[in-house]
């Protein structure tokens, strides 16, 4: 029997306790992370009310689900430049700076898109130049607090602080579209973007209480250009991490796209409301906030996490082909849930074995590599949204679902590291 690879062996060792202890929420107990989890809460939040926001304000507007595609597609665009570069910031800058000065660009742009919405002169090139901005603006957060994590808590806590990360950014995915939806029904949609303003209050209020260690002074020994090509390096000379980076691209592509189209599905195909769309796009978020939550009490038992990350992502295939087949609407709701909890046992695992791996000066630009992925989202967001128009939306996330569980099988034979990584017990 194949005996999986410890992390150690990539410069990095976590001692797990050998007997199970109930430990759902044992990194909460940091206070400086409880401002990072709250802050979480609060920014995903926002973010979840907006992208249900803009596509219904869009798909109202339109009736098109290419532009639609473009635009969910285009949200994701900036973190392919963007990115990287916020990834050199987060090792050699200060921290605190920069989560602050993104939290301020989001609520005043928020509150501009409110008043553009409210006075009634609101057009299509408006929602992409919105969406732009606030791309730009996550794809220089989300590397920074990323790195935060392993700062702010011990080793032995870490794939509980991740798995907890995630639960909290699916918990506001069940609670977001659902508030945004009935929004919209009951106060307009421009409404929604004074909601989001509020929200990201809320994680400058965080930032503030928190104490953050400063950056390693590693970084700052070298030029920015030469931080950049370090990052590079390392993930590319470091099997373990190039086969995570190259496994990761499976479900941003042909998984994940499937959100853009719901708008579809809530009129088209499943014939509802738009407080509908909200509880389509929520049903993920309970399933991933359940997931996360499992993640997290079980966080060291798992021994064979790369194992767990490929039956996931199998799994994720199979469950998106379960709601392409289904014109019930409970149904759909069922197998959403069950997608929105294989996406988490697939990222969450990912994200874990990357921080463990990663030393604590190269952290920050290796998770801004991992996130460029969501720079090809675009690619899978326009093949959603042109394929939903000449073929439909249900043969278009069918489809999808058989490409992600053929592509897993293909990463599991051709990187056989993947399938062998595993946390020391």
């Amino acid at each position: 029997m194949e005996e999986p690879v410890t992390l150690e062996e990539d410069a990095a060792v976590v001692a797990l306790p050998h007997r199970f202890r109930l430990r759902t929420f044992s990194s909460l107990r940091h206070a400086d992370y409880r401002y990072l989890w709250t802050g979480t809460l609060f920014m995903s939040a926002g973010q979840w009310i907006q992208q249900v926001t803009l596509g219904w304000l869009l798909y109202d507007l339109t009736g098109s689900s290419v532009l639609l595609g473009m635009l969910n597609g285009i949200r994701a665009l900036p973190f392919l430049v963007a990115s990287p570069i916020a990834g050199v910031a987060a090792d050699r800058m200060d921290r605190r700076r920069i989560i602050l000065t993104t939290q301020y660009i989001l609520i005043i742009t928020a509150v501009s898109m409110g008043l553009l919405v409210a006075s009634g002169y609101l057009k299509v090139w408006h929602l992409f130049a919105f969406t732009v901005i606030t791309g730009v603006t996550w794809a220089f957060v989300d590397p920074v607090r990323q790195s935060l994590v392993p700062a702010l808590v011990p080793r032995e806590d870490l794939a509980n602080a991740v798995a907890l990360n995630s639960a909290a950014f699916n918990l506001t995915k069940v609670i977001g579209p659902s508030l945004g939806g009935a929004l919209i029904v009951f106060s307009g949609a421009a409404g929604n973007f004074f909601v989001q303003s509020a929200a990201y209050v809320g994680v400058l209020i965080s930032v503030y209480w928190m104490t953050i260690p400063p950056t390693p002074p590693e970084a700052r020994r070298s030029s920015a250009l030469a931080n950049l090509k370090e990052g590079l390096v390392y993930v590319w000379s470091n099997p373990a991490v190039f086969a995570l980076m190259t496994a990761a691209l499976v479900p941003r592509i042909f998984a994940v796209p499937y959100q853009t189209l719901m708008p579809v599905f809530q009129k088209d195909v499943l014939k509802v409301g738009p407080e509908g769309l909200g509880i389509l796009l929520a049903a993920p978020g309970l399933g991933a906030m359940l997931a996360g939550l499992m993640l997290a009490t079980l966080a060291n038992r798992v021994r064979r996490q790369g194992v767990l990350m490929l039956v996931s992502l199998v799994a994720l295939g199979i469950m998106l082909n379960l709601f392409s087949w289904t014109r019930s609407f409970p149904l759909a709701l069922l197998s959403l849930v069950a997608v929105g909890g294989c996406q988490v046992f697939y990222m969450a695992t990912t994200n874990t074995m990357l921080q463990v791996i990663v030393p604590d000066h190269l952290r920050g630009r290796v998770m801004s590599i991992y996130a460029l992925d969501r720079g090809l989202m675009p690619v899978g967001s326009l093949m959603a949204g042109v394929s939903a128009h000449l073929v439909g939306a249900p043969a278009t996330v069918g489809g999808m679902g058989l490409l992600v569980i053929l592509l897993a099988l293909l990463v599991a034979w051709l990187a056989p590291v993947v399938r062998r990584l595993g946390l020391s017990s």
